[in-house]
């Protein structure tokens, strides 16, 4: 058998990972221009970078509340969704009940579908049916919280089964026979072994909700809008102010690759838990 060469395989690797990280660093250079210089004759170096941009966007009251509200619904989606989708998991894989697999399956169909499919009956829900007095969800943070549980509760409940089914019951079995009650169990010894794919679970759909644009543009119009959707308020009959835009979405990546950073080691582990059976 014929040996790789280790040297091809690394530059090989390194031109890989410079074509994929290209347009975040053009992302960059965009967001240190002034306006006068983006149609110019591009430079792929920065030699006088200019923050103008940067100032404008920290210095803007509104691009800030949508900076909290992106990280207020984010958050909030990507642990209710990770708690939910935990015992939801348990309970599908403990304990034995008629229509167990067509469950699990029907939640899966609610994550196949379009989210442009659910726009019509979810405003409808957020205006009509949940409605208390003049109180409604739509507009309001709790409201795309529960909203985006549409879509990333089923995500949860597909990545965290394989982890729990991976855990072997003869754990639960002997904790009952100690005397540990059904909440010591899951909480002291289903839960710490299921961290990694929890963390895995929380930072995946964490970036899901940050990142959604269709409904938070659709449901939301000044008290729970978030970032994303604030980029389309620099696209206007008098032209696209792009270094603006550029800036913005920079402002959109800092969090994600903080979160990243912070579970990277939980990551490789959650993927590959429970993918062999010993």
């Amino acid at each position: 058998m014929k040996k790789r060469n280790p040297l091809l395989t690394t530059l090989f690797w390194i031109l890989i990972s410079l074509l994929t990280l290209f347009p975040i660093y053009w992302l960059f250079v965009i967001s240190v221009k002034p306006a006068v210089q983006l149609f110019s004759t591009p430079d792929i170096l920065v030699s006088n970078p200019y923050w103008g941009n940067y100032v404008e966007v920290l210095g803007n009251r509104l691009i800030r509340s949508y900076m909290v509200n992106s990280l207020v619904i984010s958050t909030g989606n990507a642990v209710l969704c990770t708690v939910l989708g935990f015992f939801t998991c348990y309970a599908l894989s403990r304990f034995n009940f008629r229509g167990k697999e067509s469950i699990f399956f029907w939640t899966i169909t609610n994550r196949m579908a379009p989210p442009a499919v659910f726009l019509l009956p979810l405003f409808l829900l957020m205006t009509q049916v949940y409605r208390v007095g003049d109180f409604t969800l739509l507009d309001t943070r709790i409201g795309m919280i529960l909203v985006y549980c549409t879509f990333n509760l089923p995500f949860a409940i597909w990545t965290l089964r394989p982890t729990i089914d991976a855990i072997p019951r003869e754990l639960d079995e002997a904790a009952y026979v100690d005397g540990a009650s059904p909440w010591k169990v899951i909480t002291e010894i289903v839960f710490p072994l299921c961290r990694p794919g929890l963390a895995v679970t929380l930072i995946l759909t964490w970036v899901f909700a940050w990142n959604e644009y269709l409904l938070a543009a659709t449901l939301t119009n000044f008290d729970a809008r978030t970032l994303t959707t604030g980029l389309s308020e620099y696209v206007t009959t008098t032209g696209t102010e792009w270094g603006i835009m550029a800036t913005i979405s920079v402002f959109t990546l800092i969090p994600a690759l903080i979160v990243f950073g912070l579970v990277q080691k939980h990551i490789v582990a959650g993927l590959t838990f429970g993918a062999v059976k010993g």
